[in-house]
């Protein structure tokens, strides 16, 4: 039986795949779904992701609550580092030394990861110039330990498609449904199901005039600068969405 947990963040909780009841879905449980329709046993699923989180969190809260599972999980997504990214001063060294600590810590857990390395979304943000050059950083510094460690690396970080204004959503931060489609068909045929990795027809690029930008600036910008200098995060009190083992149930 296959035993998938996830954790994370905003990316891996699915923030921006939203269900017509408002609930969030996202790559992670596209991906278990995936899962469940390649195999002839049974898969269970958890979530443990939660917006906001910054990879030191991840590592001590929601690393070993995953491996407290019971049965213990057969294989845990990681992305990590998002959020640091957006922080001045971050250390991209620090990140990448985070990351290995999670491979080892599974590693001597016998349980397979699946590390993704998130999709670039500098191009289109305020300081994105920054970012991607963190980002470069941290993907090349965890792409180091394929070979070293049982696991599946997955480097959205690089793939051009889903830098296209139409797999993000307004917020240009966080992917769209595209966006969360396009992510678990690579993770799909990464982990041995070949999937069709979703690709959009047309690309709409949503940065208009500078009406446009103010309003994009005064509904997203602003309200994030607001919570950061308050201290505040969006994933302030809130939990992951499934925190015990879920049937998955094939589509």
């Amino acid at each position: 039986m296959t035993r998938f947990v996830a954790i994370g963040d905003s990316f891996t909780e699915g923030l921006g795949d939203t269900l017509p009841d408002g609930t969030e879905r996202g790559w992670a449980d596209l991906v278990a779904s995936g899962l469940a329709a390649g195999q002839d046993e049974p898969v269970e699923y958890a979530n443990l992701a939660i917006r906001g989180r910054l990879l030191q969190a991840i590592v001590d809260d929601q690393l070993e609550a995953a491996l407290a599972l019971s049965p213990k999980p057969t294989l845990l997504s990681l992305n990590g580092g998002g959020n640091d990214m957006m922080r001045p001063g971050s250390d991209m060294s620090h990140l990448v030394a985070l990351t290995e600590k999670v491979l080892r810590r599974c590693a001597d857990a016998g349980v397979k990861v699946l590390l993704l390395a998130g999709a670039d979304p500098s191009a289109r943000l305020p300081f994105g110039s920054v970012m991607r050059r963190r980002a470069e950083a941290l993907t090349s510094g965890v792409a180091q330990f394929v070979g070293d460690y049982d696991i599946t690396f997955v480097d959205v970080f690089h793939d051009e498609e889903i830098r296209r204004a139409g797999y993000w959503s307004p917020d240009r931060l966080h992917l769209n449904s595209n966006g969360h489609r396009r992510v678990a068909g690579l993770a799909l045929t990464a982990l041995g199901y070949p999937t069709e990795a979703h690709v959009i027809d047309a690309d709409l690029d949503d940065r208009g005039g500078l009406l446009s930008e103010a309003r994009y600036y005064r509904e997203h910008v602003l309200p994030w600068l607001n919570r950061r200098l308050r201290g505040h995060s969006s994933g302030d009190n809130r939990t992951g969405k499934y925190l015990d083992w879920t049937p998955v149930k094939v589509a």
